[in-house]
């Protein structure tokens, strides 16, 4: 896993490196100024005339030590401090009074046509309002720079927990930030402004005592490898789903939900759906059927299945009328194992918070935005402009692991860690794509994950699934289908 803070955290953790683990500011930024130096030699990036503007806290003093590093190596720097000289940080002073003994150029006024390459390292961290007046000017002019940008730690302008841009922002290149990836790195439209994001250990110390809650964390490739297969194991230890989904005149998503379980590990599957179904499924003999006409009721049924399966998942097609309701009420009153909640069946949930609350083992609501809204009577742009502190909150409210989709989803279950994911891209913005993911997480809540690791998890394996379908098929062309036969491949590998 990858540890994610916010703006406020960093802060924490950099006081305490200083002043408790002892490693004084100065050497931190000089490990901060080679760290950017190293990253724009390896992008190779022209370095034949380099302007870097400072602000007047330590992130410009950040810049003055990249400055002298450049001018050591032989490239003609520039030096523009933006700030005022009476808001200076001791650090930053310092950092200028070093400068200038190497004797680095400093310039009042510059011609961005002049440079090859332009450093960023005005703002860091800590902006909080909006950039006003002459910065956001100079700010606005790079945006017709013709070279390359490059911004220190976070670009100037994007806030450090949302990703938001205040006021104005740099659209950097490469972005270099030190210790940890910024939440605001991560986010849109933050990790668009970021360009390239190269994450420098600078020997900041991390230890969860220090940190402000939640806990930010992103799953990585190699967490795949808590999904392992048993050599000695059978279709009864790879887990049973049972997944209720699709109704009448609706196949796609039983279908493509039902195949992700499968495909993702899961031992066995039955599906319960409407009997016109039936026929549909002769493409898929490895799902087992429930069938139910028209108003028939199939509670014992249901019951029996309850009690036969690892987990259960409803809501993928099932439609909104009164029997998808008694389906949902069902589950809801007399299911007991851990549960997957999607599409149709969260639109259902408004009245039934406490049925959802009382519900004997762990639920997974995997809502899109425009389903936690109603959900929630949380508008879109209410939950952008503080995703992780809201999710969160509401995954406490519902007593659940709740998995908001957006760009970047986010997954919270109360109090505990956050988990905030970083694969996937646009091409899987198209219709089935979140039954794909239904049917994952199923798959690993069968296998025996808890319901915080399986949506992680599953959302991480859904992403990079797109991820590699993208590669193959192209972002415009690739379909739900193409994430199912990408994701059983990457556990394959893995």
């Amino acid at each position: 896993m990858e540890r994610i803070v916010t703006g406020s955290q960093m802060k924490a953790l950099d006081k305490y490196t200083i002043e408790q683990v002892g490693i004084p500011s100065l050497v931190l930024m000089e490990r901060a100024g080679l760290s950017v130096f190293e990253a724009m030699r390896k992008e190779g990036f022209s370095l034949k005339k380099t302007l870097i503007l400072c602000g007047s806290g330590n992130n410009g003093a950040d810049g003055v030590v990249l400055a002298r590093l450049l001018h050591l190596a032989g490239y003609e720097t520039d030096v523009c401090i933006l700030g005022k000289p009476e808001n200076f940080t001791k650090e930053m002073q310092k950092q200028i009074d070093i400068g200038r003994n190497y004797g680095i150029s400093f310039v009042k006024s510059f011609h961005i046509a002049e440079y090859t390459v332009i450093v960023d390292a005005v703002l860091g961290v800590g902006l909080s309002r909006e950039i006003t007046g002459n910065l956001k000017e100079i700010i606005e002019e790079l945006h017709n720079f013709q070279g390359k940008i490059v911004s220190v730690d976070i670009p100037s302008g994007i806030c450090s927990d949302t990703g938001k841009i205040l006021g104005c922002a740099v659209k950097a290149d490469l972005t270099v930030t030190f210790g940890y990836k910024k939440a605001g790195l991560c986010f849109y439209p933050g990790t668009v402004y970021g360009g390239k994001i190269v994450t420098a250990d600078i020997s900041i110390y991390a230890m969860s005592a220090l940190l402000s809650q939640p806990e930010i964390f992103s799953y990585t490739k190699e967490d795949l490898k808590k999904i392992q297969r048993k050599q000695d194991g059978n279709k009864g230890t790879f887990g049973k789903v049972f997944l209720i989904a699709g109704s009448k005149d609706v196949f796609g998503a039983a279908y493509l939900s039902g195949m992700a379980a499968m495909r993702s590990g899961a031992g066995m599957l039955k599906i319960c759906t409407h009997k016109e179904n039936r026929s549909l499924f002769s493409c898929f003999p490895e799902a087992m059927l429930l069938c139910y006409e028209d108003n028939q009721d199939i509670t014992k049924e249901l019951l029996e299945n309850f009690m036969w399966a690892d987990a259960i998942g409803i809501g993928p097609g099932i439609g909104l009328q009164e029997q998808a309701e008694k389906l949902l009420d069902t589950v809801l009153s007399h299911g007991e194992k851990p549960l997957v909640i999607d599409a149709d069946a969260i639109g259902m949930l408004k009245g039934r918070e406490e049925q959802l609350k009382n519900y004997p083992n762990e639920v997974i609501l995997t809502p899109h935005l425009g389903e936690f809204s109603r959900l929630t009577g949380i508008s879109i742009e209410e939950w952008k402009e503080n995703p992780i502190k809201i999710t969160q909150k509401i995954a406490k409210t519902l007593s659940v692991v709740l998995v908001c989709k957006d760009a970047r989803t986010v997954i919270s279950k109360e109090n505990e860690r956050v988990y905030l994911n970083l694969s996937g891209n646009d091409g899987m913005a198209s219709a089935g794509s979140g039954d794909v993911l239904t049917g994952i997480i199923l798959s690993f809540l069968a296998q025996g994950k808890e319901a915080q690791e399986a949506a992680g998890l599953g959302v991480y394996l859904h992403g990079a699934a797109g991820d590699l379908a993208a590669q193959r098929k192209g972002r415009a062309a690739m379909l739900a289908g193409d994430l199912i036969e990408a994701a059983g491949q990457i556990l394959d590998a893995i």
